[in-house]
Formats: structure tokens, C-alpha cells, sequence
């Protein structure tokens, strides 16, 4: 398996109108096998401090920061030897491109957008990437890239350090507190 890390820039973030979704995108990168997320646009310390609350009970190692100016982390980035991926409805099949971008080791940089994706975005981007060419959710994008990304072995992944471990049931909740 691929050893490089995946991080998620959530471009855009607008608190009045995307706390919900910005937070599914956030719960999407964390149990789906992401290292990190950046939160670019509105500074939003309450939905920053519900992620964290989600990490601290549930475990895991995963990250979350906040970054006003996303342009320059895009030049850093590349600067650093990593890669960015662009999620879009314009890019390449994804399941044309997951090969190549899972073959290289250098650490990725995940791009979900929010209202309005800058031209900056496509252009820097070594690969824009896009799950079924037709409108739909950033959250499902994220998680269909990551799933296809870690071949389905994030899965089974183990959450270490959490409060809290579900057991699996078919019938009913079961929930240990550690």
C-alpha cells in the first residue's frame, strides 16, 4: 500500500450556508483514511471545535486547520513535491486516473470545492478528477475518490485513542465506552 498521506482543502467554506455540509465533508475525509483537513473561507471556530470533539471521542489520527489564504498553500505544496488533486465535475473519469495518482508517492493534496472554483484551482492541479461527470455532492466525490484511493481498505480501518468503538449489530445500536 501506498504510504503517501492524503490531505483535504475544503475551498470556500461559507459559515451561514455550508456548517452542515463542510462538517460532512470533514466526518468523509476522517473516516474514509484522509490525514488532514484545511479549512479555507470563513473562519468557523464552532464546527472546527465539533470535528475535534468527533476525533477526541471517536479517535483516529487525524488533523484539522484552518487557512485563510489557500493560495499560497497550493504554491507550498508544490514547492514541497506533493500533488494536488482537483475533484470536478470536468476532469478526468476517475476511475481512468485513481491508477496513476494511487502509483506515485509523493503526498496529495485533495481539492473540494465550495461555491466557485478558481481557474488558479484547475491549473495547478496535476490531476482534476471527476466522479460521474454529472452534478452532485462534494461529500460523495471525496468519499468514492477515497474509497477507490485506498482500494476499500479504509474500511476496516481502526480508529485508536477514542472514547468510543461501535460494535457491529443487524439489529439495534451498541456503543462501548472505553
Amino acid at each position: 500500500m501506498n504510504n503517501s498521506k492524503i490531505n483535504i482543502l475544503r475551498l470556500d467554506h461559507r459559515r451561514r450556508r455550508d456548517a452542515r455540509i463542510t462538517t460532512h465533508v470533514c466526518l468523509t475525509a476522517r473516516a474514509f483514511g484522509a490525514s488532514k483537513i484545511i479549512l479555507s473561507g470563513d473562519e468557523d471556530n464552532k464546527l472546527m471545535e465539533n470535528v475535534r470533539d468527533v476525533i477526541e471521542r471517536w479517535g483516529g489520527n487525524f488533523s484539522l486547520d484552518y487557512r485563510k489564504n489557500w493560495w499560497n498553500l497550493l504554491e507550498e505544496w508544490k514547492k514541497d513535491n506533493g500533488e494536488i488533486i482537483h475533484l470536478t465535475m470536468y476532469g478526468l473519469p476517475v476511475q481512468e486516473a485513481i491508477k496513476d495518482i494511487r502509483g506515485s508517492k509523493h503526498d496529495k493534496l485533495v481539492i473540494v470545492g465550495g461555491s466557485r472554483v478558481p481557474g488558479k484551482v484547475y491549473q495547478e492541479s496535476d490531476w482534476n478528477v471527476s466522479v460521474t461527470a454529472q452534478p452532485h455532492s462534494e461529500v460523495s466525490a471525496l468519499a468514492i475518490f477515497l474509497h477507490l484511493y485506498f482500494e476499500g481498505h479504509e474500511l476496516s480501518k481502526e480508529f485508536k485513542g477514542g472514547k468510543l468503538k461501535i460494535v457491529p449489530s443487524s439489529h439495534g445500536k451498541k456503543i462501548l465506552e472505553k
